[in-house]
């Protein structure tokens, strides 16, 4: 197997709770450039929250299928960026400084402030979610996931890891992305705008770059740069704004 299609399923496993066997990965080492692959993972993810929508509308109304739907994507990503964002709700509503703030990051602990925020962000997907007619629902779930992973991946080019020594987590994006690299990664990004394209949808990208510019002006300005809880924020953040647009432009 090359060594493309072995990133490609290392960032399957490592970006989710899906298992692949090694002789597919290449070992357990083998985690650079994987972010590079981090917005087609959100094809797998919006794809399989999708669907469940699309079950679950079967038989039940719009709200019960969104959250079924938001319920399906947290277990297939063990919430994995929904983790991060809890982190950095707690460690920049708690720390005053930049040794502070990384050592609360690094609590494995939950405290008021991501408790706080955890129960905002996702009451936000809920709402605006079950706002857009149910036919739009699908696309809206596929696209804001794919676009969404762009942030962090293009977090990695621009700045630089805040930590001397990367931890567990974000071993594997501490390196400094390629250019060609973030090319990939742009071009599965935003590949599904071309697949649900309405020059409507198009209007939901300068928020999404305002949103992106301040989150990395913020954490350039307390931290130097960025870990691996800033990239789940990033994305957690990024989706909720195409879900802001799509709400406000087709709800």
């Amino acid at each position: 197997m090359n060594k493309t299609t072995a990133s490609f399923f290392s960032a399957v496993q490592f970006f989710t709770r899906i298992p692949c066997p090694e002789k597919w990965t290449g070992g357990a080492g083998n985690l650079d450039r994987t972010i590079r692959f981090l917005p087609l993972v959100g094809w797998i993810v919006g794809g399989v929250g999708a669907l469940a929508f699309i079950l679950s509308h079967l038989l039940f109304p719009i709200s019960i299928s969104v959250l079924l739907s938001m319920t399906a994507t947290i277990l297939l990503t063990g919430g994995f960026h929904e983790d991060g964002f809890s982190d950095v709700c707690d460690a920049f509503g708690g720390g005053w400084n930049r040794e502070h703030i990384l050592r609360i990051m690094k609590d494995s602990r939950i405290g008021a402030y991501g408790v706080l925020g955890l129960i905002l962000i996702l009451g936000i997907k809920f709402l605006t979610l079950a706002s857009l007619p149910a036919s739009m629902i699908p696309a809206a779930l596929f696209t804001a996931h794919a676009l969404s992973r762009f942030s962090p991946a293009l977090l990695t080019f621009t700045h630089q890891y805040a930590r001397e020594t990367p931890d567990s987590k974000s071993g594997s994006v501490a390196k400094k992305m390629s250019l060609p690299d973030l090319f990939v990664a742009a071009l599965f990004a935003f590949a599904p705008l071309l697949l649900f394209f309405d020059w409507k949808t198009l209007l939901a990208l300068p928020p999404l770059a305002l949103a992106h510019l301040w989150l990395t002006r913020y954490f350039k300005r307390w931290i130097g740069g960025y870990t691996g809880d800033c990239l789940g924020t990033c994305q957690q953040v990024s989706e909720i704004v195409c879900y802001l647009s799509m709400a406000a432009l087709w709800g």
